[in-house]
């Protein structure tokens, strides 16, 4: 179900990866993160690749180590988006009834209600911010809208005839949704994650770089906002900011090449897409005559002649008769 030499899915898979093996394998070799033991704002050097910050940390170190705690964040709110977006979506779309109708109106209402604003008040009121509360945060207000995806999804699954025939064969709700629809909503699913991952990091990175990301964990967003708040622009320490908005830039565009890739292998369209224009071009060069996409709208004066000409069969019809 792969497309055949996806350029996107490979670049998105080798950033990706690059970027994991990184953040897990680089703390082996680098000193403890919270270190003060070094001096302030050195630049970078061979004992430290990106210098220190202004208490002494080593900025390598805390780069290589932040990317875990940032993962952690999108891994977690990832999976609680996906679980609610199954049962408020798959759920509601195939029992239909008074079920889809209240867990529908529970979406809904989740839906139009702001979730950055939502986020940045209820990080405010509380004092203490763990990891996992931002990531449970951000995972309670990003499900609405893939719910709703998969709710018409699910509808229109539940029609089909081998869902019908499980029916008739007794099959128990759970195991229809969960091997005859499920199944079939994979790619979708997979697709929803990844980019529910990567909006989950992007929200902990600008919570952090508004001073409202978790409390005592260092994560690329946290180090942004500390230099941020220790003007290492105008100081021109442009190695304490730009290698972890780099790798956040970096991450997001391999997540969302690899849910470019899992769009075309969800919607043929997109996948057959590229090579019929090619086709077509090829064949102009050729010289060769293209028909025109009978689907495309006909301007205004084929349309008249058109109506003219089929005005004028149906009298001739009406003459013979």
């Amino acid at each position: 179900m792969l497309p055949r030499r996806s350029g996107k899915l490979t670049a998105g898979i080798v950033l990706v990866a690059g970027i994991l093996l990184f953040t897990f394998v680089a703390p082996f070799f680098t000193q403890d993160p919270r270190s003060t033991a070094n001096e302030r704002f050195l630049p970078p050097s061979a004992e430290h690749l990106l210098g220190t910050n202004h208490i002494g940390n080593d900025i390598f170190a805390q780069v290589a180590y932040g990317g875990q705690g940032s993962l952690m964040v999108g891994l977690i709110a990832g999976s609680i988006a996906l679980v609610l977006s199954i049962v408020f979506g798959i759920v509601a779309g195939y029992r239909g009834g008074f079920t889809d109708e209240a867990l529908s109106l529970i979406t809904n209402v989740m839906l139009v209600i702001p979730g950055l604003p939502l986020i940045i008040v209820i990080s405010a009121y509380l004092q203490t911010r763990s990891l996992l509360i931002v990531a449970v945060i951000l995972g309670l207000t990003a499900w609405p809208g893939a719910a709703i995806v998969l709710r018409m999804q699910a509808k229109s699954l539940r029609s089909r005839d081998y869902v019908s025939a499980a029916r008739v064969a007794g099959e128990k709700t759970p195991r229809i949704i969960l091997v005859e629809i499920f199944p079939n909503l994979l790619p979708l699913l997979t697709a929803q994650f990844l980019g529910a991952v990567l909006l989950a990091i992007l929200a902990e990175a600008g919570l952090s770089f508004l001073g409202l990301g978790p409390s005592g964990s260092i994560t690329w967003g946290t180090i942004l906002n500390q230099a941020s708040a220790n003007n290492a622009l105008s100081l021109g320490m442009w190695w304490w900011f730009v290698p972890p908005g780099l790798l956040i830039a970096l991450f997001g565009c391999g997540l969302a090449l690899i849910n470019f890739s899992l769009d075309e292998i969800i919607n043929p369209r997109l996948r057959l897409a590229p090579a019929a224009v090619k086709s077509v071009r090829r064949a102009r060069k050729a010289g060769l005559g293209v028909d025109a996409d009978p689907e495309a709208p006909q301007a205004p004066d084929e349309v008249a002649d058109a109506t003219t000409q089929a005005g004028s069969d149906d009298e001739k019809e009406t003459v013979r008769a």
